[in-house]
């Protein structure tokens, strides 16, 4: 089992697993790297962390064209109903067998309001489980919490982190982040869009390297990184 992961830049991910194609946080229209993409993506679903417009982004709109099932918290997937979006709401802590792999909402430390001022429930990351036993870990826009220590437990094969600071964690919460989590691999995200969240990927890179086992993969807007079988 094979799994791809892309970068749109920000906070936006595609996911293939399973033959399926995952969209996470489709943040296009306004996203200085993927900003002409939108209506060319495809999506069997669509997972969305929390409400605020740079993660929500062109959800409605995809959804729509694709009829994209969306996976999100009940709060956030009331909200989308009301537009005519198929969603399938769970809650943090809470998982489900979906035909892609087993989903599991976790906490994540942040806000979650919706663009136009609606209450968008609880944040949230997402934890997939592969076929082989092992996780992607999609931590979403959050600060550094310890029970990343648990997440960590359930044995990650790629984790995917914001490093940009300000909003979410910096550089060196993301480096204590990997140490908790102890994944195979990681790749950090939601930097650099805006001088307010700038960071040096590349330099944080060679610090997890230098300090943990874990191997950590720097994309550029578009580039792919594959999760492979365990040894």
């Amino acid at each position: 089992m094979l799994a791809k992961l892309t970068w749109y830049g920000h906070a936006t991910l595609g996911l293939e697993l399973e033959g399926y194609h995952l969209l996470i946080d489709p943040f296009f229209s306004h996203n200085p790297a993927a900003s002409n993409i939108a209506d060319q993506v495809q999506a069997d679903y669509i997972l969305v962390t929390h409400g605020h417009g740079d993660h929500i982004g062109d959800t409605v709109a995809i959804a729509q064209r694709t009829d994209a099932l969306v996976i999100s918290n009940a709060e956030i997937c009331s909200w989308l109903g009301k537009q005519g979006v198929r969603t399938h709401a769970q809650h943090l802590g809470g998982g489900h067998q979906h035909p892609f792999g087993y989903l599991k909402l976790t906490f994540a430390m942040h806000g979650s309001g919706l663009p136009d001022g609606s209450y968008g429930g609880n944040p949230s990351g997402f934890l997939i489980r592969l076929s082989d036993g092992r996780h992607i870990y999609l931590a979403g826009d959050t600060g550094l919490f310890g029970d990343m220590r648990l997440i960590g437990e359930e044995g990650i094969a790629l984790a995917v982190l914001p490093i940009g600071d300000n909003y979410t964690m910096g550089p060196a919460d993301a480096l204590r982040a990997v140490r908790l989590l102890q994944p195979e691999h990681v790749i950090p995200i939601h930097f650099n869009t805006w001088g307010l969240i700038g960071a040096d990927p590349d330099a944080w890179a060679r610090q997890v390297e230098a300090q943990t086992p874990t191997h950590a993969h720097v994309l550029l807007p578009g580039e792919s990184f594959t999760v492979g079988q365990s040894s």
